[in-house]
């Protein structure tokens, strides 16, 4: 798994960031990707990267701020022009309906595939058997929500030496033992799967947090996740001024991901008054809060390892 930043600035662009998108690319055998948000650009910033819009599966809207979601609507009309776009879904706060339906009718934009809007409250919004997504509401000025990703556990992997040992070839019972299942061969011997499959691996946790003054759901969305992606639009010092437009500063993040006890915290929609030398130090000072803090850039690639 592997996140791909594709903004990173907050409210509005600079030469160097675009607007809020990150991509989720899923393991295979999915070989798809998610995206949360989509600020202006965002179908240009794909044109830059790997991704390819027939593989959109499942869009994440936190909030209707211009700089997470005016880049939907022309993303959404391009896709029609992939072979083998199938079906997507886009989950976002109540109004992200209006807002489609709104600039498709005004602009006769129709679709070659089907779209699902689904307007979400705080719960589970998706479980396809593979993944889970729990969305909470932050504190913002409007409302804004987080998502915390769960991947099931992995089935543990056949010893294949002792499977040879015991003279089953590769076959059907193969996946019933990696299942779990027990098996009975054909001389009445019983081969336990506990003996033949090493136990499974925990599934990831990535949480990906709209914009938000620190607060519970940030903590409980985040909880042990394996990566937290947090906003951190202002340094150090600006508390007061992050409280007043419902966002957190650099060392707030840090705090939040320090309480949730997250494996590692990447930091993004930096205010466009920082350049890149101003966000290194506020890197920095994040970092004495919680080392294992990195700061996104544009196109930036982060991989999600199986967790041990």
């Amino acid at each position: 798994m592997q996140l791909t930043f594709l903004g990173t600035s907050a409210g509005r662009p600079t030469k160097d960031r675009n607007v809020t998108s990150i991509a989720l690319s899923l393991p295979e055998p999915m070989n798809s990707f998610w995206l949360f948000d989509a600020g202006e650009g965002t179908q240009h910033r794909l044109m830059g990267s790997k991704l390819k819009l027939n593989k959109l599966d499942n869009i994440f809207v936190t909030h209707l701020h211009g700089d997470h979601v005016y880049g939907l609507p022309g993303l959404l009309s391009s896709r029609s022009y992939f072979d083998g776009a199938g079906p997507l879904k886009l989950f976002g706060p109540s109004g992200i309906r209006a807002f489609i339906e709104g600039v498709f009718r005004l602009s006769g934009t129709h679709l070659a595939y089907d779209l699902e809007i689904i307007e979400i409250t705080s719960g589970q919004i998706l479980d396809d058997g593979k993944f889970k997504v729990e969305a909470a509401e932050l504190d913002h000025r409007m409302p804004c929500f987080g998502f915390r990703i769960i991947e099931y556990p992995q089935p543990g992997q056949l010893n294949m030496e002792r499977l040879a040992e015991l003279g089953l070839a590769p076959g059907p019972l193969y996946g019933k033992l990696k299942q779990g299942e027990d098996v009975t061969l054909a001389s009445g011997e019983i081969i336990r799967a506990a003996d033949v499959v090493s136990p499974p691996t925990a599934g990831r946790v990535i949480t990906v947090l709209g914009d938000t003054y620190p607060c519970g759901n940030s903590i409980a969305l985040a909880k042990d996740a394996n990566l937290l992606v947090h906003e951190g639009t202002f340094g150090p010092g600006m508390e007061a001024k992050a409280a007043a437009y419902g966002h957190s500063t650099v060392l707030q993040a840090a705090e939040t991901a320090a309480s949730a006890g997250v494996k590692q915290l990447v930091l993004t929609h930096f205010s466009s008054r920082f350049d890149k030398e101003t966000i290194g130090s506020l890197l920095d000072a994040a970092r004495e809060v919680f080392p294992h803090t990195i700061a996104a850039d544009d196109y930036m690639e982060v991989d999600i390892p199986k967790s041990v």
